[in-house]
Formats: C-alpha cells, sequence, structure tokens
C-alpha cells in the first residue's frame, strides 16, 4: 500500500460515518428525525450477528412517534448528513467524506405497527440498491455526495395496505478487505403505505442479522482497482 493510499484511508476513516435522519415523500420534507429513528452517533456497526443491525441503536430520545403517510409507488428520499443533527452548515465531509466508498440500500419490513420497539424478526425485502456503476465507476456513496445525502427511490406500487418499516443504509468498504471491516450505516423509518386493495403480493424476504454473511463478496472486497460489484443482500424486489 502507498503512503498516499494510506493517508486517504486514514483520513476518511475519521470521518467515514452518515446518518440518514430524515424522509420526504414525493418531494415533501417530513422534518429532521420526524418518523426516523436516528441513532444519536455515526459510529459504524461491524459485527453481523449483532442485533444493532436491524435499525441501528442508542436513538435520539424521545424515539419520534410519527408515522410517514406514503402512498404505493410514491417516490422517497431518505435523507443522510455526516452527523444525526442533519445538516450543520458547509463542511466538506458532509452528507459523507467523499473518499468512502460503498453501496446504499433500501429494505421495508411489513409489521404490526410501524412505532413498534420490538424489530426482532422481522421479515425484509429489498426494494432499491446504488452500488458500482461499471460505465461511470460510481459507488452509490459517490452519488449520495453529489445529490447533498438525498437517496431517492420508489416505493413499489403492488404493496399491500399497512404499516411498515424502512430500513436504508450505506455501508462503507474502505476496510472491507477482511472480516470484520465492512461498516454498516442504517437507521428506520416508520411508514403507513396505502396500497391496492387486492395486496396479493408477498415478496421473498431475508432477515437481520441473517441477510448479511462474511464470505459474501459485498462483504469482503476491495474498493481499489475493482470494475464490478455485487451489492450484498437478495435480488430487489419488483412487482
Amino acid at each position: 500500500m502507498t503512503p498516499l493510499l494510506s493517508l486517504l484511508l486514514l483520513l476518511g476513516s475519521a470521518s467515514a460515518g452518515t446518518v440518514f435522519s430524515a424522509l420526504s415523500v414525493n418531494g415533501v420534507d417530513q422534518g429532521h428525525a420526524v418518523g426516523v429513528r436516528v441513532p444519536t452517533s455515526n459510529v459504524a456497526i461491524k459485527d453481523l450477528s449483532s442485533p444493532n443491525l436491524v435499525c441501528n441503536t442508542n436513538f435520539i430520545q424521545p424515539v419520534s412517534q410519527a408515522v410517514i403517510n406514503v402512498p404505493a409507488g410514491a417516490q422517497v428520499t431518505a435523507q443522510f448528513h455526516r452527523t444525526a443533527a442533519g445538516y450543520l452548515g458547509p463542511d466538506p465531509a458532509d452528507p459523507i467524506d467523499p473518499t468512502n466508498k460503498g453501496p446504499v440500500i433500501a429494505y421495508l419490513a411489513a409489521v404490526p405497527s410501524a412505532t413498534q420497539a420490538n424489530v426482532t424478526g422481522l421479515n425484509w425485502f429489498k426494494i432499491w440498491e446504488s452500488g458500482l456503476n461499471p460505465t461511470t465507476h460510481q459507488w452509490g456513496s459517490d452519488l449520495l455526495f453529489i445529490n447533498k445525502g438525498n437517496a431517492t427511490f420508489t416505493i413499489p406500487d403492488c404493496l399491500a395496505s399497512g404499516d411498515y418499516l424502512l430500513r436504508v443504509e450505506y455501508i462503507g468498504l474502505e476496510f472491507a478487505t477482511e472480516y470484520p471491516g465492512a461498516q454498516f450505516f442504517m437507521s428506520c423509518a416508520q411508514l403507513s403505505i396505502t396500497g391496492p386493495d387486492a395486496g396479493l403480493v408477498k415478496p421473498a424476504t431475508v432477515t437481520f442479522p441473517g441477510a448479511y454473511h462474511s464470505s459474501d463478496p459485498g462483504i469482503v472486497t476491495s474498493i481499489f482497482g475493482i470494475t464490478s460489484y455485487t451489492v450484498p443482500g437478495p435480488a430487489v424486489f419488483a412487482c
């Protein structure tokens, strides 16, 4: 490893964190920490067996009891910033240090109540991912930086009406050449989705912990000199 690369990694590791702390629906901002369980720090989770891998931990108190109404088929934007406080002014490492690289991924899980504290054993399905573009060589993290922390995707239009948790994460891969090295940053938003009356679609699901394994090529990888990357987890659900 060259001295320059070592320096870049060191600088990146000092400011690697990012926090999903707000959501907008069809362009309407719902407010900072409104309906989102926001962790108080941007410290990474590295243990794939940790229950904190679900929605994170040490949330801003009191945890919001708001439930965000979202029509099925709506565009939502998860808003990331370097700290749990959101945007604090100009910062070259906000929303994420541009030297940090990795995918951004979104999952949904149907729940009895969007505000329930228990997130153990939920069944998650992936609705969006932004990995490495082989043409532009841009990572999901690069787009997150370019778009000022906004990750925008569509809620599937065939989901049954009900309460859901939306889990959006960034995976930092600067130190992912061995396990544990990948760094996971995520929050969960509380949604009430209004979908079709039939509600017959039942996506294939995974659990957290359990969806990711230390042997997955998207978990243990080098970000340097690669031209392709496999985003960890299941395939993206399509109606």
